[in-house]
């Protein structure tokens, strides 16, 4: 596929034929990534909303579909509204909605704040472009999660109406110290948030994700709303990656695979208490050394955070773990999931 990294179509306030009867048509009719503008009753400010960043993750655009056509006429919202669709080529690929990205091609939410001006990297600054040409008041990035488990947002910073932001979706934001070229690193002067909304094939992540837009779009003031309910704060998560070269599979018992073997119900842990001793797989004679867990230091910390019980990698310590996967493509060439100390939290 021949793809043109620097289009991207507008469209202002559609009307219900250009929406379609429903998501998987609407999606359909899309080529290139595209924008939806809608006028606020307030047209000085703008909100975004970014969302198929990954192209089988579709909570974000069957809520925005939801949203634009739940009444028969287009929603009034507080304020301008820009609804960027981004990874349209990957989500529309046979079977729909299934490929994170092209096959040969690359995770845009790995490419943004990068200096290249090829491929992705163009994609990813017409994106940003897109961003700051309404001067946000707030960026809001909507995602699953790989495997199913909560919703729960991500930030790189903390603020109040970041938080408030988080709880029109969720009742949890983690504080990220990771540096991976995704979105919500980027600086629009504005807080960016990424939600989590749970698992693509989870209709309460559709839920998550309409209720939050219908929330957001229908707040006269995110700087004067009162929080009704507290957000957890979690701070500053390690990626368990796989070592390169090294093998990955799941099992619910010992194969003596080579490499790291996962349970195959990993994801029952997502968001929840992995205590110490849990048992979460295999490891083959070189144990530990299969895996990498680096620090904001650079440092691999494998060892103050997992251990190996006979060939069985094993938790040294009470953690939280998320975005645990079944899915070997994403684990293999992203992480295997993400973790905290249990003690690294509050709420505010």
């Amino acid at each position: 596929m021949n793809i043109d990294f620097s289009d991207i179509e507008y469209l202002e306030n559609p009307d219900e034929i250009t929406l379609k009867a429903d998501f998987q048509q609407f999606l359909l009719s899309l080529d290139v990534p595209t924008i939806i503008d809608i006028t606020g009753k307030d047209p000085k400010r703008c909100r975004v909303i970014v969302t198929l960043l990954h192209g089988n993750e579709p909570s974000g655009l069957i809520a925005i579909h939801r949203w634009l056509t739940s009444n028969g006429e287009l929603p009034s919202p507080e304020t301008n509204l820009r609804f960027i669709i981004c990874s349209v080529e990957a989500a529309n690929a046979t079977p729909l909605l299934s490929h994170r990205f092209l096959e040969k091609g690359l995770d845009i939410n790995r490419c943004f704040g990068n200096s290249q001006n090829h491929g992705y990297y163009k994609r990813a600054k017409a994106i940003e472009n897109a961003i700051n040409e309404v001067s946000p008041e707030v960026v809001v990035d909507l995602h699953n999660t790989s495997g199913s488990g909560p919703a729960f947002a991500v930030s790189p910073l903390l603020s109040t109406r970041g938080l408030s932001l988080t709880s029109f979706f969720c009742d949890a934001i983690i504080l990220s110290g990771l540096e991976l070229g995704a979105l919500m690193e980027q600086d629009f002067n504005c807080p960016t948030i990424t939600i989590e909304c749970g698992g693509a094939n989870d209709e309460q992540a559709h839920e998550v994700a309409f209720e939050g837009i219908h929330q957001l779009a229908s707040c006269p003031s995110i700087d004067n709303f009162h929080q009704e309910k507290s957000v957890e704060i979690v701070y500053k998560p390690l990626r368990l990656e796989l070592k390169p070269h090294k093998s990955l599979s799941y099992s619910n018992h010992n194969e003596g695979n080579n490499g790291v073997t996962l349970l195959s119900k990993i994801e029952q842990f997502n968001f929840g208490g992995a205590h110490k001793g849990q048992m979460l797989g295999w490891l083959d004679e070189h144990g530990l050394d299969n895996l990498q867990l680096i620090n904001e230091n650079q440092e691999n910390v494998i060892s103050d955070y997992f251990t190996v019980r006979d060939n069985q990698l094993v938790c040294a310590t009470n953690l939280r773990i998320f975005m645990a996967t079944p899915s070997f493509e994403i684990a293999q060439n992203d992480c295997l999931f993400y973790i905290v100390n249990l003690t690294g939290s509050s709420s505010i």
